[in-house]
């Protein structure tokens, strides 16, 4: 009988005893943030002309107006002759991976403006292929891919 009682006794100390002890082991690793926010960058791309930029702001504008001079300045280069005055804007779509290369994904311009000079797209492209060296856009210290609308002014007499 004394051993049945006993039995019993360590029978429901062991079954209800796990409650009462933590065995988990306390850490020193932090806690990790699973909420990351995928439609934005902490840095945009940048190229080497705009790295001495601290601020964010003057780096993205940085970025932009050298974008756009070098566009401005390659199409510049080429006569291009109309029979009307064009003054339109063309929105590029560009992606810039995390290798810092740039491809042109999509011209958006009017009917009239392919019409009159058939080119713009392929002369669009080249001048995007040949931009200075860009460094890719870094969300968490990594590289990412990004994807920008650029729009050109066309204003051709």
């Amino acid at each position: 009988m004394r051993f049945r009682v006993i039995s019993l006794f360590l029978l429901i100390l062991f079954s209800t005893s796990c409650e009462y002890f933590n065995f988990n082991k306390k850490s020193n690793l932090q806690e990790v943030d699973t909420i990351i926010d995928f439609s934005s960058v902490d840095v945009f791309p940048t190229f080497e002309a705009c790295k001495s930029f601290i601020d964010k702001v003057k780096k993205t504008d940085c970025f932009r107006t050298t974008i756009h001079k070098h566009i401005s300045e390659s199409l510049a280069k080429h006569q291009l002759e109309v029979k009307k005055p064009i003054d339109e804007t063309i929105q590029v779509s560009v992606l810039i991976n995390n290798k810092g290369v740039v491809s042109v994904q999509q011209i958006s311009s009017s009917e009239m403006l392919k019409k009159e000079i058939p080119t713009i797209d392929s002369l669009i492209t080249i001048s995007l292929q040949d931009l200075p060296k860009l460094f890719p856009a870094t969300k968490r210290g990594i590289p990412v891919t990004t994807q920008y609308q650029i729009p050109i002014q066309i204003h051709v007499n």
